[in-house]
């Protein structure tokens, strides 16, 4: 893997360093993911600035958008986002059934959220070429259409946090260790 240092506040571009020091405001750390990201100032600006608006503006639940980031963690193969969205599920009160579930990718035991895993794998796996039934299957579950242009911004950070990982080899913060996973070859 090629090598990126882990960025502080200090170490950081000034731009990425304010956002460095408010995640440590509001994590009580800086996950290893916003250090590496902070390589390219550009890169930890896109994925905060998005993630922030998803937590402000998703009609989504909490619970159905954690199914949706480690489900498409899962299937990019990133351990480091499925021990994350573990984690952060957790803190938001995510049944631990549907954190068992889906990280051992087994049916869930809630039609929405089994509808919100099957909607963004489709995404994934389709890039983005759904077929009517998908759709379908979607609204059939209680959703509205255009909640699915939700779910491709939650492919979108998926993609940053994911492929970050992949390239950087970024090591799991302690604070996610309790969750960790390991894909089972």
């Amino acid at each position: 893997m090629t090598e990126f240092p882990l960025q502080t506040s200090e170490t950081a571009d000034p731009a990425a360093a304010r956002i460095l020091e408010t995640a440590e405001k509001q994590n009580g750390f800086v996950p290893n993911l916003f250090a590496t990201l902070a390589n390219a100032p550009v890169a930890l600006e896109a994925y905060t600035t998005l993630a922030g608006v998803i937590g402000k503006r998703s009609t989504l639940t909490p619970t159905e958008q954690q199914v949706a980031f480690i489900s498409l963690s899962l299937e990019n193969g990133c351990d480091y986002c499925v021990a994350a969205h573990s984690t952060i599920g957790a803190s938001q009160n995510v049944p631990e059934d549907v954190l068992d579930a889906v990280r051992e990718q087994r049916p869930l035991p809630d039609d929405r959220l089994e509808a919100v895993r099957a909607l963004s794998l489709s995404l994934l796996r389709k890039r983005g070429w759904l077929d009517e039934a998908d759709l379908e299957a979607f609204e059939a579950a209680g959703f509205e259409r255009a909640q699915a242009l939700e779910i491709v911004t939650f492919l979108a950070l998926k993609t940053i946090s994911n492929y970050t990982n992949h390239l950087a080899d970024t090591p799991l913060d302690a604070a996610f260790e309790p969750r960790r996973y390991e894909r089972v070859a």
